[in-house]
């Protein structure tokens, strides 16, 4: 009741502005009361003093977490942002719903048993926890729905403005009528560059329901407003917001909701299962603890079981698209290697699911109807591109190489010629410099193989 306590006070502390904002279908919450009741069916089920945390991964909980995540999902599912943004912000909600629903399953747990320590009946003990229902998920999920709904566009808006590097300064604006709070009020007008550090903790939403957002504005139209004192401002305005709950860039941090919210704590901030890394060492050292790192493994689990999908990227030319199965490790360096060639020569290009321990091409390129498997060389040695067309050859008869060093024109012309004539390789397009060539098998092979800058286009 503790953790209870607390959340309704904060939530009570900001009552003037939770009833406006946007409405949760009722179908929507209908369909997460049917998957409560199913999972109340589950804890009945349980045995023993203490509630068991494994419970987290039975199939009735994780459906039930799995439909308040795509509540809130919903809340942003119109806002245009990236594949990337989306996947990052879902994570996010699936993992809040996640600790959320520990909270009610521990707030649930004692109400199994009457005064006397016996076992009530289902009907019993359902009837005593639809209070937690009602609280939880309708009551508390009203804020948190508009919460990550702002939180979410703000994330968007702060992906566009990234985009535009330092070419605009940032605003801060209210909506301006008689519903804005006063301590956000004495925030409208503050204008900084985009890097400065304001925007890291004051950057909105910065409270439940909190309407007020950011624009670009001409270098020259707005004078700066200096740092110490938006600083100054930022912290009064936020004063109230002693748990420092609001205090994060959606943007910067891709999460709809911080790590540190109403269902965990502090040191959250800090701790490395919040920042995704489940394969620790060190045991938790508390129940939360133990309920956070289980619902992130579901997490991971939950996206490798799940049905492929294809995100697509921004291209100028062509198109790019990005497996949910393409490996994490090389996505960043393979989008950019994908982006220039579809731009570069209109291709339709997929980078394509890397199965694990399996040797794979990195992508399809639909319109030359073969695998490619990227390669970027940033040692300017011959043993490095030697290094690289070997593997290569182990993922695809196709290889693009891009050279991000200054090794000589001999030295590659003599690295590929001696090793792509032991590889059954049927062509390598080398790129340098935002020009390119491909070179066919026999190409390469042939004595005096030779590549001049002048012949890349």
């Amino acid at each position: 009741m503790g953790l209870h306590n607390r959340y309704e006070h904060i939530l009570n502390s900001q009552f003037a502005h939770l009833a406006k904002g946007n409405n949760i279908p009722e179908e929507q919450v209908q369909r997460l009361t049917a998957k409560y009741e199913s999972m109340m069916h589950a804890l009945h089920k349980e045995q023993g003093s203490s509630l068991r945390i494994q419970i987290l991964a039975e199939p009735e909980v994780q459906s039930f977490i799995n439909e308040h995540a795509a509540i809130l999902d919903s809340s942003y599912q119109d806002v245009k942002m990236s594949d990337v943004m989306r996947e990052r912000l879902n994570r996010s909600d699936y993992i809040f719903s996640g600790i959320k629903t520990f909270h009610e399953l521990h707030e649930a747990f004692p109400k199994l048993t009457d005064e006397n320590g016996n076992r009530k009946s289902f009907n019993d003990f359902y009837n005593d926890v639809q209070k937690i229902d009602s609280t939880y998920n309708r009551n508390y999920l009203h804020s948190e729905y508009n919460f990550v709904n702002a939180s979410a566009d703000m994330a968007a808006k702060w992906e566009r403005f990234a985009q535009d590097g330092d070419r605009y300064n940032l605003q801060y604006r209210t909506v301006g009528d008689d519903r804005v709070r006063e301590e956000h009020a004495e925030l409208d007008g503050i204008t900084l560059p985009i890097d400065d550090l304001f925007w890291h903790t004051y950057y909105p939403p910065n409270g439940w329901n909190c309407r007020c957002t950011v624009v670009q504005v001409l270098k020259d139209k707005y004078e700066v407003t200096p740092h110490s004192e938006a600083m100054t401002m930022g912290e009064a305005a936020l004063q109230t917001d002693s748990k420092g709950i609001f205090r994060f860039n959606s943007g910067i941090q891709q999460k709809a909701v911080p790590d540190y919210n109403p269902y965990t704590i502090n040191r959250c901030n800090s701790c490395n299962i919040a920042k995704g890394k489940t394969n620790l060492a060190k045991a938790p050292d508390n129940e939360l603890c133990a309920a956070c790192q289980l619902v992130h493994a579901c997490w991971s689990k939950n996206k490798d079981n799940a049905a492929e999908k294809f995100y697509k990227c921004d291209t100028e030319n062509g198109e790019l698209r990005v497996s949910s199965k393409h490996g994490r490790t090389e996505k960043k360096e393979n989008v950019r290697v994908g982006t220039y060639l579809a731009n570069k020569h209109g291709y339709k290009i997929d980078l394509i699911e890397n199965p694990p321990n399996v040797k794979s091409a990195d992508s399809y390129n639909h319109t030359l109807g073969i695998t490619q498997e990227y390669k970027v060389n940033i040692k300017p040695t011959k043993s490095s591109i030697d290094n690289l067309i070997r593997k290569g050859a182990k993922q695809s008869d196709n290889i693009v190489l891009v050279i991000d060093s200054n090794l000589s024109m001999s030295d590659l012309s003599n690295a590929l010629n001696d090793r792509v004539k032991r590889t059954s390789i049927k062509s390598v397009t080398v790129v340098i410099d935002n020009k390119d060539k491909t070179y066919s098998f026999e190409e390469i092979t042939t004595n005096g193989f030779l590549i001049k800058k002048a012949d890349l286009k």
